[in-house]
């Protein structure tokens, strides 16, 4: 890739919008916490979560982003992506967002994946931590120009990919950069 081509947060403005694609479930993210509510939940791995077992819904194999994304990258000007990983929401986002801007996230943009659910209620876990911890049903995030958004979201449609706009991106001055609600 040529430098001139690389997607570093340069482009990021105030009013760019956050697209979340859809996770097939924990990734590969949290398992340490996971186990601990497992054990001390007695371990109900059948236990039906929405139409699937409990183990499966932990288990979903990982959706790969890397197809679709370099589809978009060729398609659309995206200002900025973030993978979320370990950190979670609030950590992979904010890292490709540049200084003096923050985000403000809309937890009831995207609905919370059964699985996500049942780890936070059974572990008592609460939500600033799910979303440092998990990425709760958001596995991997697009910035865009609100200019974008139609066509973007007419293309993820086509790629099959599950979306919705979760965000903003703010001007801001305050340490703390990131804001869910």
């Amino acid at each position: 890739m040529e430098k001139s081509a690389l997607i570093d947060g340069g482009k990021v403005r105030a009013g760019d919008v956050l697209i979340g694609l859809a996770s097939s479930g924990p990734h590969s993210n949290g398992y340490s916490l996971v186990r601990k509510i497992l054990d001390r939940a007695g371990r109900p791995l059948d236990l039906d979560l929405g139409g699937t077992r409990l183990v499966d819904a932990l288990m979903m194999p990982t959706t790969i982003y890397v197809k679709p994304v370099l589809e978009l990258i060729a398609n659309h000007d995206l200002h900025a992506m973030a993978h979320i990983t370990g950190g979670g929401l609030t950590e992979n986002i904010i890292r490709v967002i540049p200084e003096g801007l923050g985000l403000d996230i809309d937890s009831s943009a995207w609905p919370l994946p059964p699985v996500f659910d049942w780890l936070m209620r059974e572990g008592q876990v609460p939500k600033p931590e799910m979303w440092r911890t998990f990425n709760c049903g958001i596995g991997y995030v697009l910035v865009v120009s609100p200019a974008q958004l139609p066509a973007l979201s007419a293309d993820l449609k086509r790629l099959q990919l599950a979306h919705w706009q979760i965000g903003e991106v703010l001007a801001t001055r305050r340490d703390e950069r990131v804001s869910i609600s």
